[in-house]
């Protein structure tokens, strides 16, 4: 391995220790950006988050701070060509991560007012995309901005960006509820007291340390904790999450980077299984600091509700489907008609029945009713 490519490998390394500081400081965020823009040797980046209510936001990195505010303050939404050109095409539909040219052309971006006045002010050229879910009512973007002196984002770098982008969503699903609970003026521990996620925090030992009611409520079925340590479902299962356990608390960089995946843990009370996660949480350089924290990892344990689509995030992880399709299987997987689905998810009915379409190819369906059984088998609703 060269230097070159044992730097690349630090910074995504970085870049994933950032995020998950992130989850429990929001403050944090805006450095976690700025992190994963230099893991690609990039400008900067800004996360776009949109709520089902309309409410809506950016975070910034630090680099990137003025040229939102002139692209606020100027109305540079307005004119922004390429964004404008992916919401009318419904691109992400397609695919998890794109460009400016799956939406503009190169004589577009050579003359049009928004790259040749914008971008060229701020020291900006090309623009990747990555769309995450950390919650079914909430919607991110991540664009990671890059300047004119590069080419392009090659492939290679879109697919380490996506990868980025599903460490950051496991972090946003604790982070959001984190931030809900300190909106209403709770302190830290009794936020994740009152999550609706179960959480659990394991030691270096896979001990449990910390439990919130969510999780105990879950205890019993499925997921037990025998001798201070968390068991679950079936001998496969339990081998699954004992591994990912030993690669998250080892935190070796390959280990810790690795893209979250989750485990689906069936019951005998429940039709519907848990869907598990295991993030790492990063060692504090500082002695004291690791004297006094326990904490090596910790296990977000979700219980999908019966009577609401299924997380797109987790169907898109267990079906192997892009983000985009997940949202329109999720909808019409739990009922709703594509004309109803399309309207959610704010796009044409054409254009969500040409996803359906894919999502039946990709999981060998090929009626809406076959799908809506395929995701209640698996229990993902």
């Amino acid at each position: 391995m060269n230097d070159n490519n044992i730097a690349a490998g630090e910074a995504f390394v970085a870049a994933v220790e950032a995020i998950y500081e992130a989850a429990p400081d929001p403050s944090r965020w805006p450095l976690a950006l700025q992190k994963i823009a230099d893991s690609l040797g990039d400008v900067g980046a800004i996360l776009i988050w949109r709520r089902d209510d309309g409410g809506f936001g950016t975070i910034v990195s630090p680099t990137l701070v003025e040229a939102q505010r002139d692209y606020e303050e100027n109305q540079w939404y307005l004119r922004d060509l390429p964004s404008q050109r992916a919401v009318e095409r419904a691109l992400w539909l397609r695919s998890d991560a794109g460009t400016d040219f799956d939406a503009v052309s190169d004589e577009e971006m050579r003359t049009h007012p928004f790259y040749t006045e914008f971008c060229a002010k701020h020291g900006l050229r090309w623009r990747a995309a990555i769309g995450v879910a950390p919650d079914p009512h909430i919607s991110v973007a991540i664009a990671i901005q890059r300047g004119g002196e590069r080419p392009p984002h090659s492939a290679d770098e879109l697919a380490l960006a996506t990868r980025l982008g599903r460490h950051v969503e496991k972090a946003l699903r604790l982070s959001i509820r984190l931030f809900d609970a300190e909106v209403a003026k709770l302190g830290l521990g009794e936020a994740l007291t009152r999550l609706g996620i179960g959480v659990f925090a394991l030691d270096a030992l896979k001990r449990v340390v910390f439990a919130n009611p969510a999780g105990e409520r879950l205890l019993g079925d499925g997921i037990a904790v025998v001798n201070e340590r968390l068991l679950v479902g079936d001998s496969a299962e339990r081998g699954a999450l004992e591994d990912i356990l030993d690669r998250m608390i080892r935190a070796e960089p390959s280990d810790i980077v690795r893209e979250p995946k989750p485990i689906l843990i069936q019951r005998q009370n429940s039709a519907r299984p848990l869907a598990v996660y295991v993030l790492p949480v990063a060692a504090d350089p500082m002695p004291a600091v690791q004297f006094l924290t326990h904490t090596r990892a910790i296990v977000l344990i979700i219980d999908p509700r019966s009577d609401e689509p299924a997380d797109p995030a987790v169907v898109r992880d267990v079906l192997g489907l892009t983000l985009g399709e997940a949202r329109v299987a999720a909808l019409i997987g739990a009922g709703i008609p594509p004309r109803e689905a399309a309207e959610k998810l704010g796009i044409a009915e054409e254009t969500a029945r040409t996803a359906l379409k894919r999502v039946f190819a990709k999981t060998g369906v090929s009626r809406q009713s076959e799908l809506a059984a395929l995701l209640t088998k698996m229990v993902l609703r």
